[in-house]
Protein backbone atom coordinates (compact mmCIF):
# COMPACT_ATOMS: atom_id res chain seq x y z
CA UNK A 1 0.00 0.00 0.00
CA UNK A 2 2.55 2.49 0.95
CA UNK A 3 4.48 1.48 -2.55
CA UNK A 4 1.46 2.42 -4.50
CA UNK A 5 1.08 5.93 -2.85
CA UNK A 6 4.22 6.60 -3.16
CA UNK A 7 4.12 5.84 -7.34
CA UNK A 8 0.77 8.25 -6.96
CA UNK A 9 2.38 10.75 -5.93
CA UNK A 10 5.46 11.00 -7.98
CA UNK A 11 3.02 10.13 -11.42
CA UNK A 12 1.30 13.73 -9.67
CA UNK A 13 4.49 15.35 -9.50
CA UNK A 14 5.54 14.29 -13.11
CA UNK A 15 2.59 15.76 -14.92
CA UNK A 16 2.18 18.92 -12.83
CA UNK A 17 6.12 19.66 -13.95
CA UNK A 18 5.08 18.90 -17.44
CA UNK A 19 2.47 21.30 -17.46
CA UNK A 20 4.92 23.91 -16.28
CA UNK A 21 7.17 23.09 -19.00
CA UNK A 22 5.01 23.24 -21.47
CA UNK A 23 3.47 26.84 -20.24
CA UNK A 24 6.78 28.63 -19.99
CA UNK A 25 7.55 28.31 -23.25
CA UNK A 26 4.50 29.94 -24.82
CA UNK A 27 4.03 33.39 -25.33
CA UNK A 28 1.76 35.00 -23.03
CA UNK A 29 -1.44 36.86 -24.50
CA UNK A 30 -0.37 40.66 -25.06
CA UNK A 31 -2.04 43.27 -23.27
CA UNK A 32 -3.01 46.91 -25.05
CA UNK A 33 -0.41 49.00 -23.38
CA UNK A 34 -2.11 52.19 -23.28
CA UNK A 35 0.27 55.31 -23.12
CA UNK A 36 -0.70 59.24 -22.66
CA UNK A 37 0.60 61.47 -25.51
CA UNK A 38 3.14 62.98 -23.74
CA UNK A 39 4.42 59.53 -23.48
CA UNK A 40 3.84 58.48 -27.36
CA UNK A 41 5.05 61.61 -28.64
CA UNK A 42 8.36 63.60 -28.61
CA UNK A 43 7.94 66.91 -27.58
CA UNK A 44 10.40 67.55 -30.26
CA UNK A 45 8.21 65.80 -33.01
CA UNK A 46 4.81 68.47 -32.05
CA UNK A 47 4.44 71.85 -33.75
CA UNK A 48 6.05 74.88 -32.63
CA UNK A 49 5.98 78.06 -33.22
CA UNK A 50 8.28 78.97 -36.70
CA UNK A 51 7.68 75.37 -37.76
CA UNK A 52 6.77 74.70 -41.88
CA UNK A 53 3.50 73.01 -41.50
CA UNK A 54 2.13 71.33 -44.79
CA UNK A 55 -1.56 70.35 -45.18
CA UNK A 56 -2.24 67.89 -48.22
CA UNK A 57 -5.80 67.03 -49.01
CA UNK A 58 -6.17 63.58 -50.61
CA UNK A 59 -7.34 63.82 -54.00
CA UNK A 60 -7.63 67.57 -54.32
CA UNK A 61 -4.94 70.35 -54.91
CA UNK A 62 -7.20 73.51 -54.34
CA UNK A 63 -7.53 73.09 -51.17
CA UNK A 64 -4.15 71.97 -49.88
CA UNK A 65 -1.93 74.34 -48.00
CA UNK A 66 1.70 75.34 -46.59
CA UNK A 67 2.53 77.64 -44.10
CA UNK A 68 2.91 78.63 -40.37
CA UNK A 69 1.62 78.91 -37.13
CA UNK A 70 -0.12 82.00 -35.48
CA UNK A 71 2.08 84.05 -32.57
CA UNK A 72 -1.58 82.62 -30.70
CA UNK A 73 -0.60 79.22 -31.87
CA UNK A 74 -3.39 78.60 -34.73
CA UNK A 75 -2.90 77.22 -38.26
CA UNK A 76 -2.36 80.35 -40.53
CA UNK A 77 -5.11 78.59 -42.77
CA UNK A 78 -6.37 76.90 -44.73
CA UNK A 79 -8.46 79.96 -46.04
CA UNK A 80 -10.72 77.32 -47.62
CA UNK A 81 -12.54 76.56 -43.98
CA UNK A 82 -13.70 79.07 -40.82
CA UNK A 83 -12.49 77.63 -37.83
CA UNK A 84 -9.27 77.95 -36.18
CA UNK A 85 -7.61 75.01 -35.92
CA UNK A 86 -4.59 75.37 -32.80
CA UNK A 87 -1.37 73.69 -33.89
CA UNK A 88 0.86 75.03 -31.22
CA UNK A 89 2.14 71.56 -29.53
CA UNK A 90 -0.03 69.04 -30.86
CA UNK A 91 1.38 66.28 -33.35
CA UNK A 92 0.16 65.72 -36.76
CA UNK A 93 -2.15 63.53 -36.71
CA UNK A 94 -4.51 65.03 -34.03
CA UNK A 95 -3.95 68.33 -36.27
CA UNK A 96 -5.08 66.53 -39.31
CA UNK A 97 -7.87 64.76 -38.16
CA UNK A 98 -9.17 68.67 -36.42
CA UNK A 99 -8.28 69.52 -40.21
CA UNK A 100 -10.67 66.72 -41.72
CA UNK A 101 -13.39 67.35 -39.38
CA UNK A 102 -13.62 70.56 -40.88
CA UNK A 103 -13.71 70.23 -44.09
CA UNK A 104 -16.86 67.66 -43.75
CA UNK A 105 -18.66 70.93 -44.23
CA UNK A 106 -17.86 71.21 -48.00
CA UNK A 107 -15.92 68.08 -48.61
CA UNK A 108 -16.98 64.26 -48.78
CA UNK A 109 -15.35 62.26 -46.36
CA UNK A 110 -11.92 63.89 -46.58
CA UNK A 111 -8.22 62.50 -45.63
CA UNK A 112 -5.88 64.84 -44.55
CA UNK A 113 -2.33 64.71 -44.13
CA UNK A 114 -0.24 67.11 -41.90
CA UNK A 115 3.80 67.40 -42.31
CA UNK A 116 6.07 69.34 -40.08
CA UNK A 117 8.47 70.14 -43.28
CA UNK A 118 10.72 72.35 -41.75
CA UNK A 119 11.98 72.75 -37.70
CA UNK A 120 15.32 75.28 -38.19
CA UNK A 121 13.30 77.93 -37.55
CA UNK A 122 12.67 77.39 -33.57
CA UNK A 123 13.78 79.77 -30.92
CA UNK A 124 16.93 79.32 -30.14
CA UNK A 125 18.74 78.92 -26.65
CA UNK A 126 21.10 80.67 -25.46
CA UNK A 127 23.90 80.34 -23.35
CA UNK A 128 25.97 83.54 -21.84
CA UNK A 129 27.65 85.12 -18.59
CA UNK A 130 30.60 83.77 -16.93
CA UNK A 131 30.98 80.75 -19.37
CA UNK A 132 34.04 80.25 -21.04
CA UNK A 133 32.51 80.09 -24.67
CA UNK A 134 28.67 81.88 -24.35
CA UNK A 135 27.32 80.69 -27.57
CA UNK A 136 23.36 80.03 -29.15
CA UNK A 137 22.05 76.27 -29.38
CA UNK A 138 19.62 74.99 -31.68
CA UNK A 139 17.86 72.18 -29.89
CA UNK A 140 16.98 69.10 -32.56
CA UNK A 141 16.80 66.75 -28.80
CA UNK A 142 16.23 66.93 -25.41
CA UNK A 143 18.82 68.52 -23.86
CA UNK A 144 20.01 69.40 -19.96
CA UNK A 145 21.48 72.26 -18.41
CA UNK A 146 24.83 70.37 -17.51
CA UNK A 147 25.63 69.18 -21.28
CA UNK A 148 25.20 72.74 -22.46
CA UNK A 149 27.48 73.88 -19.58
CA UNK A 150 30.05 71.33 -20.75
CA UNK A 151 29.89 72.99 -24.51
CA UNK A 152 30.25 76.23 -23.42
CA UNK A 153 34.12 75.36 -21.96
CA UNK A 154 32.31 75.49 -18.15
CA UNK A 155 32.18 78.11 -15.97
CA UNK A 156 34.90 80.87 -15.36
CA UNK A 157 36.61 82.56 -12.72
CA UNK A 158 33.90 85.27 -12.47
CA UNK A 159 30.78 82.85 -11.75
CA UNK A 160 28.87 84.23 -8.51
CA UNK A 161 27.29 81.03 -8.02
CA UNK A 162 23.66 80.96 -9.18
CA UNK A 163 22.34 80.53 -12.94
CA UNK A 164 19.43 82.60 -14.10
CA UNK A 165 16.62 80.68 -16.82
CA UNK A 166 14.33 83.13 -18.54
CA UNK A 167 11.56 80.88 -20.03
CA UNK A 168 9.51 82.46 -22.36
CA UNK A 169 5.72 81.22 -22.15
CA UNK A 170 4.44 79.17 -25.33
CA UNK A 171 7.97 78.61 -26.88
CA UNK A 172 8.81 75.11 -26.17
CA UNK A 173 6.26 72.20 -25.37
CA UNK A 174 8.58 69.44 -23.29
CA UNK A 175 6.92 68.86 -20.43
CA UNK A 176 9.72 68.58 -17.53
CA UNK A 177 7.11 66.24 -15.45
CA UNK A 178 4.92 62.91 -17.03
CA UNK A 179 1.60 63.20 -15.30
CA UNK A 180 1.67 59.66 -15.05
CA UNK A 181 4.64 59.99 -12.88
CA UNK A 182 4.16 58.67 -9.13
CA UNK A 183 6.62 61.00 -8.70
CA UNK A 184 5.61 64.10 -10.59
CA UNK A 185 3.66 66.39 -7.95
CA UNK A 186 7.11 65.74 -5.45
CA UNK A 187 9.39 66.70 -8.81
CA UNK A 188 7.16 69.85 -9.22
CA UNK A 189 7.02 70.94 -5.53
CA UNK A 190 11.10 70.71 -5.67
CA UNK A 191 11.14 72.75 -8.92
CA UNK A 192 9.19 75.16 -7.62
CA UNK A 193 11.52 76.82 -5.03
CA UNK A 194 13.45 77.68 -7.86
CA UNK A 195 11.51 79.84 -9.97
CA UNK A 196 11.25 83.28 -8.47
CA UNK A 197 8.91 84.68 -10.42
CA UNK A 198 5.95 84.49 -12.97
CA UNK A 199 4.38 86.49 -15.24
CA UNK A 200 0.80 86.66 -16.67
CA UNK A 201 1.82 85.53 -20.08
CA UNK A 202 3.34 81.89 -19.11
CA UNK A 203 7.12 83.25 -18.89
CA UNK A 204 8.89 82.21 -15.72
CA UNK A 205 12.35 83.13 -14.15
CA UNK A 206 14.64 80.14 -12.65
CA UNK A 207 17.07 80.54 -10.78
CA UNK A 208 19.57 77.47 -10.11
CA UNK A 209 22.62 77.69 -7.51
CA UNK A 210 25.77 76.37 -9.18
CA UNK A 211 26.67 74.02 -5.95
CA UNK A 212 23.26 71.99 -6.57
CA UNK A 213 24.15 71.57 -10.05
CA UNK A 214 27.85 70.59 -10.04
CA UNK A 215 26.50 68.39 -6.82
CA UNK A 216 24.07 66.15 -9.09
CA UNK A 217 20.96 67.27 -7.60
CA UNK A 218 18.65 66.03 -10.13
CA UNK A 219 16.13 68.91 -9.54
CA UNK A 220 18.93 71.54 -10.27
CA UNK A 221 19.96 70.21 -13.65
CA UNK A 222 16.98 71.40 -15.95
CA UNK A 223 15.99 70.31 -19.29
CA UNK A 224 17.00 73.15 -21.60
CA UNK A 225 14.05 74.16 -23.61
CA UNK A 226 14.03 76.10 -27.14
CA UNK A 227 13.77 79.96 -26.38
CA UNK A 228 15.08 79.54 -22.82
CA UNK A 229 18.17 82.38 -21.94
CA UNK A 230 20.55 80.67 -19.91
CA UNK A 231 22.88 83.53 -17.89
CA UNK A 232 25.46 82.44 -15.63
CA UNK A 233 25.47 85.63 -13.19
CA UNK A 234 28.77 86.86 -12.65
CA UNK A 235 30.27 88.31 -9.14
CA UNK A 236 30.26 92.00 -8.70
CA UNK A 237 33.83 92.92 -8.91
CA UNK A 238 36.88 94.03 -6.22
CA UNK A 239 39.69 95.78 -7.55
CA UNK A 240 43.30 95.16 -6.32
CA UNK A 241 45.47 97.58 -7.60
CA UNK A 242 48.90 99.29 -6.77
CA UNK A 243 51.77 97.01 -4.93
CA UNK A 244 50.59 93.90 -6.38
CA UNK A 245 52.18 91.47 -8.53
CA UNK A 246 49.06 91.86 -10.96
CA UNK A 247 46.67 94.37 -10.61
CA UNK A 248 43.08 92.69 -11.32
CA UNK A 249 39.71 92.60 -11.01
CA UNK A 250 38.65 90.29 -8.55
CA UNK A 251 35.04 88.42 -8.25
CA UNK A 252 33.61 89.08 -4.73
CA UNK A 253 32.16 85.92 -3.89
CA UNK A 254 32.68 83.56 -0.28
CA UNK A 255 33.41 86.66 1.74
CA UNK A 256 36.10 87.99 0.12
CA UNK A 257 38.78 89.29 2.74
CA UNK A 258 41.43 91.47 1.89
CA UNK A 259 44.09 89.25 2.40
CA UNK A 260 43.11 86.77 0.01
CA UNK A 261 42.28 89.50 -2.28
CA UNK A 262 45.75 90.73 -2.51
CA UNK A 263 46.73 86.97 -3.02
CA UNK A 264 44.89 86.74 -5.73
CA UNK A 265 46.26 89.62 -7.40
CA UNK A 266 49.52 87.56 -7.18
CA UNK A 267 50.85 89.11 -3.91
CA UNK A 268 53.06 92.24 -2.97
CA UNK A 269 55.52 93.53 -5.43
CA UNK A 270 58.68 94.18 -4.63
CA UNK A 271 57.97 97.99 -4.16
CA UNK A 272 54.74 97.49 -1.72
CA UNK A 273 54.35 99.01 1.45
CA UNK A 274 52.29 95.83 3.68
CA UNK A 275 51.42 98.58 6.04
CA UNK A 276 49.51 101.17 3.88
CA UNK A 277 46.63 99.45 2.31
CA UNK A 278 43.73 101.48 1.96
CA UNK A 279 39.97 100.83 0.90
CA UNK A 280 37.89 102.61 -1.36
CA UNK A 281 34.19 101.83 -0.25
CA UNK A 282 31.26 103.60 -2.27
CA UNK A 283 28.60 104.60 0.37
CA UNK A 284 25.63 106.14 -1.82
CA UNK A 285 27.12 109.47 -3.16
CA UNK A 286 30.33 109.33 -1.03
CA UNK A 287 33.19 107.65 -0.88
CA UNK A 288 34.23 105.36 2.76
CA UNK A 289 37.92 105.27 2.87
CA UNK A 290 39.56 102.77 5.36
CA UNK A 291 42.97 102.30 6.31
CA UNK A 292 44.28 98.71 7.32
CA UNK A 293 47.94 97.00 7.86
CA UNK A 294 49.12 94.02 6.29
CA UNK A 295 51.61 92.49 8.20
CA UNK A 296 48.91 93.69 11.12
CA UNK A 297 46.64 91.01 9.36
CA UNK A 298 48.91 88.24 9.11
CA UNK A 299 49.82 88.73 13.25
CA UNK A 300 46.35 88.63 14.48
CA UNK A 301 46.16 91.80 15.49
CA UNK A 302 43.88 93.44 13.41
CA UNK A 303 40.87 91.68 11.74
CA UNK A 304 41.19 90.73 8.01
CA UNK A 305 38.15 93.01 6.74
CA UNK A 306 35.53 91.28 4.45
CA UNK A 307 35.03 93.25 1.27
CA UNK A 308 32.13 94.36 -0.49
CA UNK A 309 31.08 94.52 -4.14
CA UNK A 310 32.73 97.42 -6.04
CA UNK A 311 35.53 97.91 -3.43
CA UNK A 312 39.10 99.19 -4.58
CA UNK A 313 42.07 98.02 -2.74
CA UNK A 314 45.18 100.02 -2.82
CA UNK A 315 48.38 98.64 -1.86
CA UNK A 316 50.95 101.32 -1.63
CA UNK A 317 54.14 101.56 -2.95
CA UNK A 318 57.12 103.02 -1.33
CA UNK A 319 57.50 106.36 -2.45
CA UNK A 320 53.99 107.01 -3.39
CA UNK A 321 52.03 110.43 -2.47
CA UNK A 322 48.80 109.19 -0.87
CA UNK A 323 45.26 109.18 -2.64
CA UNK A 324 42.51 111.70 -1.36
CA UNK A 325 40.44 110.44 -3.79
CA UNK A 326 39.71 106.96 -5.30
CA UNK A 327 41.17 106.08 -8.62
CA UNK A 328 38.92 105.73 -11.70
CA UNK A 329 39.22 101.93 -12.45
CA UNK A 330 37.17 100.28 -15.18
CA UNK A 331 34.35 98.63 -14.59
CA UNK A 332 33.13 95.98 -16.61
CA UNK A 333 29.27 95.46 -18.63
CA UNK A 334 28.09 92.72 -17.05
CA UNK A 335 25.83 92.58 -20.15
CA UNK A 336 27.78 93.24 -22.99
CA UNK A 337 27.13 90.24 -24.55
CA UNK A 338 24.92 90.64 -28.25
CA UNK A 339 23.05 87.93 -28.07
CA UNK A 340 22.26 87.57 -31.64
CA UNK A 341 26.29 87.95 -32.44
CA UNK A 342 27.08 84.93 -30.30
CA UNK A 343 27.85 81.73 -32.35
CA UNK A 344 25.56 79.15 -33.64
CA UNK A 345 25.91 75.39 -32.37
CA UNK A 346 23.62 72.71 -33.47
CA UNK A 347 22.58 70.20 -30.93
CA UNK A 348 20.85 66.90 -32.70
Amino acid sequence: MKTGKLWSILVVLLCTFCWQSRTVGQTPTPTPEIKSQSQTDSELNLIHLGDLIDVDVIGSIEYDWRGTLTPEGFLNGPEAIDERIVGLCRNEESVAQDIAKAFRKILREPKVIVKILDRSNRPNSTLFGAVKMPQRFQIKRPVWLNELIILAGGFTEKASGEIQIFRPGSLSCAEINSPNNSTAEKDINTRERYISARQDNGSQTINIRITDLLSGKKEANLQVLGGDIITVLEAAPIYVIGGVTTPRQIANRSQMTVSRAIAGAGGLSKDADPKKITIFRRAGSETKIIETDLDKIKANQTEDLILQAFDIVEVSQKGSVKRKYPPVVKVDDLNSENSSKLPLRVID
